[in-house]
């Protein structure tokens, strides 16, 4: 876990070993959301640099049995 300090403009720096863990660089842009009284912050992506990100991913499923008519 990382602590950091609110600077007077609100500014933080974000940590390096969870900047270089998510990849973040800078220039990057950051989604803020507020989550049961929690500050999230997730990295906007392009959605080219999406594709492929399921690869491998087992499609099926086994469906309620309300659903399986």
């Amino acid at each position: 876990m990382a602590t950091v300090t609110v600077g007077r403009d609100f500014e933080i720096t974000i940590p390096r070993k969870i900047r270089e863990s998510v990849g973040v660089h800078p220039g990057d842009r950051l989604e803020f959301f507020c989550l049961d009284g929690r500050i999230v912050m997730v990295p906007v992506r392009p959605i080219g640099k999406l594709r492929g990100f399921l690869a491998g991913l087992d499609p099926t499923f086994l469906r309620e049995a309300e659903d399986r008519g």
